[in-house]
């Protein structure tokens, strides 16, 4: 028989994963609004590894979602 809730600890690990997307795209905001009109080669590699950290922490976020008994159908059209 499965739980129809996830156990706590699976909650708080999605819970710190959404906290973690949330710092990192906080981040990339910040960035962004700091961006000069024309970038340097140190802003786009910076801006590289900003979107890198972001997307690998999202990812975290939905497999800690999917541990947690949320998984979503897929939302792309056949």
């Amino acid at each position: 028989m499965t739980d129809l809730y996830p156990a706590a600890d699976q909650r708080e690990l999605l819970r710190q994963a959404a906290a973690a997307h949330t710092a990192a795209s906080a981040d990339l905001e910040a960035f962004l609004r700091r961006l000069p009109e024309v970038p340097e080669p140190a802003d786009i590699t910076e801006y590289a590894n900003l979107l890198t950290r972001e997307e690998r922490a999202r990812g975290e976020r939905q497999d800690a979602a999917d541990a947690a008994g949320l998984q979503l159908p897929s939302m792309e059209s056949e």
